[in-house]
């Protein structure tokens, strides 16, 4: 995602009030470990803490990346030039709860946060 933030070639469609949850692939792999060592059968959502909208996350990461704020596009613009499944997910996707793999698990995001994540693990 970075070069086309970078190009300002990802924009903010509609109120961009999709919600996205983040992960770190360090924490994907000891959820995995916590699964196997200790789960029970079944489906975790695994994610950071705080799912939020595209219209928050996306300038943040655009900062992080030095780049210019992203552009914003109505939703019909947007349609037309992702299609509807991007801006149906830009406008109305829902996050992830990790409850459950942190309550059956015991496990926790090394990066609580999207905002953690965007400031120290973009390595």
């Amino acid at each position: 995602m970075a070069e086309p933030i970078r190009k300002r070639q990802f924009p903010v469609i509609g109120d961009g009030g999709g919600v996205t949850s983040y992960l770190h692939v360090e924490d994907a792999a000891t959820a995995t470990v916590a699964a196997i060592e200790r789960g029970s059968a079944g489906v975790y959502n695994v994610t950071d803490d705080e799912p939020a909208p595209l219209r928050e996350w996306l300038p943040a990461l655009a900062e992080v990346l030095e780049a210019k704020p992203p552009r914003r596009v109505p939703r019909w613009l947007g349609r037309l030039l992702a299609g509807e499944a991007t801006a149906a997910m830009m406008t109305e996707a829902r996050g992830a709860s990790n409850a459950k793999a942190k309550r059956e698990l015991g496990w926790s995001p090394r990066y609580a946060s999207w905002r953690e994540g965007f400031a120290n693990g973009l390595d």
